[in-house]
């Protein structure tokens, strides 16, 4: 409530709505500048992060002049607002960060997002694992050596620090901390994840991999089955816990048929981003993508109904890797072995149907390494190789998932696989069926097909069926193959292991011409 009445105060354009949440806009930034990013190249990181794109590099002394200019600057407000919260619900490997901002809006959403202290726990804090200092209505000075603009996000990992300057998106805050987390927890042998994960009432986990758009969260949340979290989890030698304490959860065309966990979670204590709304109601019109597309909500993970909580559950039973395939050529199940699973994860394939506006007139492939490259900070095979270790260790069986077209490409005579379809085949794979199943493997990618899953259309699980330009098909398929070849050059030549045998057995698990 107090965080509510210093934003509609003192922060232009901070409204409640009609159902209680706290309405701000992010200003001028209203997504992530990843470009802006970067990391401080010293002793400490030299050999373990994974420089180029996504950690740009930046010297301690260029950190050092724009953290004094953020500190500058909060030191001249009236107030600031600091937030002390945990990441990481594992009590063994909770990390604590302190938040130093000049927005309530800021607060509020980390207030929501990271996992709130008891009042115990906040007397006996000590001091912070890591402090973000967020100066984001301020710019960096565009001259100062290694800026490309105004806006700079700038991590010191040897310091236990992140600068934010000329960005008020909050996203930035709560993805900074995640490539923290990437960093220190694989240090502990720790794999950290870019994932959803969900628990059955008998305690099989799951964990939820893929891109924008493939269904991530809408397959995660499910009715029937606990919510540990939605985006971003650690699995240790305890099991699988979540890294944060809320949801932020995309808001364009919400409704409450299509998801009425979110839809209902916003209420008040969540803060809605950019969203627009009816003067006088105060109504959201969800719809409405005139500020941005990217509309978000950001809510304690409790308003979900079936959360778990504390969010933490045994080892995953199965790893479920999402791909959107707009080329329409990929199965909608298929079981993986161990190195198709590490193939398949470093890849982090997903086909967008793109704009048809500017004369593209096919889908356009995106790979994103461990579906989640902005934020890795090491080489991705380390991360694929803690996977496959852990998943051979705990009896994980990997799985992906076609949500994406069938039948043809997106742009040609194909269609959507039907989200009840992907429901049952994701049920299948939760209750044990799958692995009972008859398997066939398609041609190129060697990927192993079920013949039949109840209450799906048999005819649709290979692909190849279901085209009838069979020469289409096959082009197709080629030209997919073609691209993760391409996609995979980059990783190709990093040995894994002192002999580099897993590497090759990596390499072959790909598609074979």
């Amino acid at each position: 409530a107090e965080l509510y009445e210093q934003a509609i105060k003192y922060e232009k354009g901070s409204f409640i709505t009609s159902t209680g949440a706290l309405a701000t806009l992010s200003g001028a930034k209203t997504g992530r500048s990843p470009r802006d990013k970067r990391v401080v190249r010293d002793d400490t990181t030299e050999g373990d992060l994974w420089w180029g794109s996504p950690n740009i590099e930046m010297d301690e002394h260029t950190f050092m002049v724009n953290r004094e200019r953020a500190v500058d600057y909060l030191n001249s407000l009236d107030k600031v607002f600091v937030n002390d919260q945990f990441l990481n619900w594992d009590p063994e490997h909770r990390i604590k960060v302190r938040i130093v901002s000049a927005r309530a809006y800021h607060s509020l959403f980390m207030h929501n997002m990271c996992i709130r202290a008891t009042p115990e726990e906040l007397e006996n804090f000590g001091t912070p694992d890591f402090t973000i200092y967020n100066a984001g209505q301020f710019p960096c000075n565009r001259y100062t050596h290694y800026m490309t603009s105004s806006t700079s996000i700038d991590l010191n990992l040897g310091r236990r620090e992140m600068v934010i300057l000329g960005t008020q998106y909050a996203g930035e805050m709560k993805k900074g901390l995640f490539g923290v987390m990437h960093y220190l927890m694989p240090l502990r042998g720790i794999l950290s994840l870019h994932s959803g994960c969900n628990m059955g009432k008998d305690g099989d986990v799951a964990l939820f991999f893929g891109l924008s758009g493939t269904g991530k969260t809408t397959l995660s949340t499910d009715h029937n089955r606990y919510l540990i979290g939605d985006d971003e989890h650690c699995w240790s030698d305890n099991g699988v816990s979540n890294i944060e304490g809320g949801c932020y959860a995309k808001c364009i065309d919400l409704s409450a048929e299509k998801e009425p966990d979110i839809f209902n979670a916003i209420k008040f204590g969540t803060v809605l981003e950019n969203v627009v709304f009816d003067e006088h109601t105060r109504q959201v019109d969800y719809s409405d993508k005139s500020v941005t597309e990217n509309t978000r909500a950001a809510y304690p993970i409790e308003y979900i109904p079936n959360a778990k909580l504390p969010c933490v559950g045994p080892h995953p039973k199965n790893v479920i890797l999402l791909a959107c395939d707009a080329f329409g050529v990929l199965p909608p199940v298929s079981r993986l072995n161990l190195a198709q699973t590490m193939y398949h994860f470093i890849s982090g394939y997903t086909a967008l149907v793109a704009g048809t506006e500017d004369g593209i007139k096919e889908p356009q492939a995106t790979f994103s390494a461990c579906f989640g490259a902005a934020f890795i900070m090491m080489h991705p095979t380390r991360y694929a190789a803690m996977l496959a270790e852990k998943m051979q260790k705990h009896g994980a069986t990997g799985w992906l998932v076609n949500t994406g077209w069938s039948g043809g490409s997106s742009y040609g005579s194909g269609s959507r696989i039907k989200l009840s379809y992907t429901r049952k085949i994701i049920n299948a794979i939760h209750s044990g069926e799958l692995l009972e199943a008859n398997y066939t493997k398609t041609e190129i990618f060697g990927l192993e097909i079920p013949s039949s899953i109840e209450g799906v259309p048999s005819e649709i699980l290979q692909p190849a069926n279901t085209w009838s330009d069979k020469k289409a098909y096959n082009e197709t398929l080629l030209k997919l193959g073609g691209l993760f070849k391409k996609n995979f050059e980059v990783f190709a030549n990093h040995k894994i292991g002192k002999d580099g045998k897993l590497t090759e057995q990596i390499l072959a698990a790909g598609p074979v011409f």
